[in-house]
């Protein structure tokens, strides 16, 4: 079903059906032009299957568009991600049909939402960096959003907002435990990090390690490898960690079960004898 040309992970297309812009591209039963919701629940989980026992294969947040190319009736969707073009099962719960467009966008690691202007009122709901929302209007120290959640202010950006550095944004999720698929500061996983760094920073990246590895920057020859710079990263199968200077990087790893700074040499030991050598260090 697939030719080599497409890779299933953005490509939304099944024996069965397939969205509209493949016809003549892929082989399929039907093509269907597909629908656009917005993702309201404050994560929603896209697996690789519709069950909540199917592996999460990454995760769409608040304000995020999908495109919906069916639904199997059973609480599922099946849709495209606007964001990085990733394609996969989602709560149809937590889809609704897109109200207004998106005016801000999260720069905390989290925030809470309140029902009204205090916070002494107990939160409504808790809100992840790059999350967005429509923002109608203030009230004091709040950002009163269309539907009428109270935010702070101080935890918000307008949408065009660049961070200056994007090691400094993945440096904040310090701690964060390692979640295959996540990429929020209650689970991340070490692309989603890459990700979620580089998107705050206002650079567009892919999802996964190899796409990753595969679409940013320029590979470093082996003699520049020697003099590491803030920023690069350093590409292994499967895994992807982000350089802070000449010694140190950050990354979300399953050794430790989370995000952590170490020591760039004995790092790339460990993990050589783990089985997986260095395969690219690229940079931005």
């Amino acid at each position: 079903m697939h030719d080599p040309g497409h890779d299933p992970r953005l490509t939304p297309a099944r024996a069965d059906l397939a969205a509209k812009y493949l016809e003549g591209k892929v082989q399929s039963e039907r093509f269907v032009t597909g629908e656009e919701f917005e993702v309201t629940d404050a994560i929603a989980a896209v697996r690789e299957q519709p069950s909540p026992g199917a592996m999460l294969m990454t995760e769409a947040l608040r304000g995020e568009r999908v495109t919906v190319y069916d639904r199997n009736g059973e609480g599922w969707a099946w849709g495209q991600l606007g964001g990085d073009g990733y394609v996969g099962w989602l709560p149809d719960a937590a889809l609704l049909k897109p109200t207004a467009a998106p005016t801000h966008k999260v720069s905390a690691l989290r925030t809470f939402a309140f029902p009204g202007p205090s916070i002494k009122l107990p939160p409504a709901g808790t809100l992840v960096m790059g999350s967005k929302l429509a923002v109608a209007r203030e009230d004091g120290s709040f950002a009163v959003t269309r539907d009428g959640a109270y935010l702070p202010k101080v935890h918000l950006a307008p949408l065009d907002h660049r961070e200056p550095d994007f090691v400094a944004v993945a440096e904040r999720f310090v701690g964060t435990p390692y979640l295959w698929g996540g990429k929020s500061s209650l689970g991340i996983d070490c692309s989603g990090l890459v990700q979620v760094s580089l998107t705050a920073a206002g650079t567009g990246c892919p999802r996964d390690s190899d796409m990753q590895q595969a679409g940013l920057g320029r590979a470093l020859e082996p003699h520049e490898r020697s003099s590491l710079l803030r920023g690069d990263l350093i590409f292994w199968k499967g895994h992807v960690a982000i350089v802070r200077d000449g010694g140190t990087m950050v990354h979300a790893n399953a050794h430790h079960m989370a995000t952590v700074i170490e020591p760039i040499e004995p790092a790339i030991a460990r993990i050589k004898q783990a089985g997986s050598e260095v395969m690219a260090i690229k940079r931005l």
